[in-house]
C-alpha cells in the first residue's frame, strides 16, 4: 500500500480541458481561465515526435493530469507489464501533477476492448483491483486517482454499493478518487436511482479531481431514458446543477471539462470551461 501522503492536491482548483492537439496554438494564445489540461495517457507512450514535443511545451505553462484508459485495472489477468513500464516512463518525463485511471475493465486474454465495462462489487473484486492499484501505485511511485464508471445495468450479485466500494478501495491502498460527475447522472439516470444521493454517500475527503462532459441521450427498450457517456456534446444543465452539488460537499477542486468526440473550435471548449469556472467562484472553502 502507498503511502498515503497524497499527491493529488497538486492540481490547482480552477477549471481544466482535455487537450486536443488541434487546439495548441489557441492554447497557447488565448487559455482563458484554463490553468492546467488532462492527456490521454496511450497517446504519448511514443519516443518522440510532434505529441511529445507539444506536450512538453505545454507543460511549461499549464499542470499536467495524465489519465489512462489502457490498464484495465478490474480486468480479470494481470497487469501488462509493457504497458506499465511505458506509463511509468512518460509519468517520469513529464512529472503531472495528477495520474488517474478507471473502475473498470476492458481486456479479455490477449484482446483489448474498446469500452470500459463495469465490475460486480463484491469483497473479492474489491481484494482483486486494490492488488492492482497496489501495483500501479508502487510502479509509478505515486498515487493514481480512481474514476467511477458510467453505469447502464446492476449487477445482481454486487453486495456492496459502488459508494462504499470506493471508499474502501482508498482505505486499503490509499489512493484518491477521480468524481466524474457526468457519470454520477449517467448512472443514476440509467439505473433510476438519485445522483445527489450517490454524492451523499461519497468518500468527497478522498476526491482529488473532478470532471464533467457531454453525453448522448437514448431510450431502451422499454421506452426509459437511456444515456451514453460520450463526451461529444456541451455539459447539460443538470450535470453542472449536480457539480454545484457536488462542490458545496467537496469545497474547491480541480475541474475538467472534457470533450473527446466531434471535438468542436477553441471558443467552444473555452466557453465550457468559463463556465466551470463560474462554478467554482460561486462555493465557498469547505472548512
Amino acid at each position: 500500500m502507498l503511502d498515503a501522503a497524497a499527491t493529488f492536491r497538486a492540481l490547482p482548483h480552477a477549471a481544466g480541458v482535455g487537450y486536443k492537439p488541434q487546439h495548441f496554438t489557441d492554447l497557447q494564445q488565448d487559455p482563458g481561465p484554463v490553468s492546467w489540461i488532462e492527456v490521454h495517457a496511450e497517446n504519448y507512450m511514443g519516443d518522440g515526435g510532434r505529441p511529445l514535443a507539444q506536450l512538453a511545451a505545454l507543460s511549461e505553462r499549464f499542470a499536467i493530469s495524465v489519465h489512462g484508459v489502457g490498464l484495465s485495472i478490474g480486468g480479470e489477468g494481470p497487469l501488462d507489464p509493457d504497458h506499465l513500464a511505458r506509463l511509468k516512463k512518460l509519468c517520469d518525463w513529464i512529472k503531472p501533477a495528477s495520474f488517474s485511471e478507471h473502475l473498470a475493465w476492458s481486456t479479455h486474454g490477449s484482446e483489448f476492448l474498446n469500452d470500459l465495462l463495469p465490475l460486480p462489487y463484491t469483497p473479492e473484486t474489491l481484494a482483486h483491483v486494490a492488488a492492482h492499484i497496489n501495483q500501479v501505485q508502487d510502479v509509478l511511485g505515486r498515487q493514481m486517482l480512481l474514476e467511477n464508471p458510467s453505469s447502464y445495468l446492476a449487477f445482481e450479485e454486487s453486495s456492496l454499493s459502488e459508494t462504499d466500494f470506493l471508499a474502501e478501495l482508498t482505505h486499503v491502498t490509499g489512493c484518491g478518487l477521480l468524481l466524474d460527475v457526468n457519470n454520477v447522472f449517467i448512472s443514476a439516470t440509467n439505473l433510476n436511482l438519485s445522483a445527489q444521493a450517490y454524492i451523499d454517500a461519497y468518500p468527497t475527503d478522498r476526491v482529488g479531481e473532478l470532471h464533467v462532459g457531454g453525453h448522448d441521450e437514448d431510450a431502451d427498450d422499454h421506452g426509459a431514458p437511456l444515456l451514453i457517456d460520450s463526451h461529444g456534446k456541451p455539459v447539460v444543465d443538470p450535470v453542472w446543477s449536480l457539480l454545484d452539488y457536488t462542490l458545496a460537499q467537496t469545497g474547491p477542486k480541480p475541474v475538467l471539462v472534457e470533450w473527446d468526440t466531434d471535438v468542436p473550435d477553441w471558443s467552444v471548449l473555452r466557453a465550457e470551461a468559463l463556465r466551470a469556472d463560474r462554478a467554482l467562484a460561486a462555493i465557498a472553502p469547505v472548512q
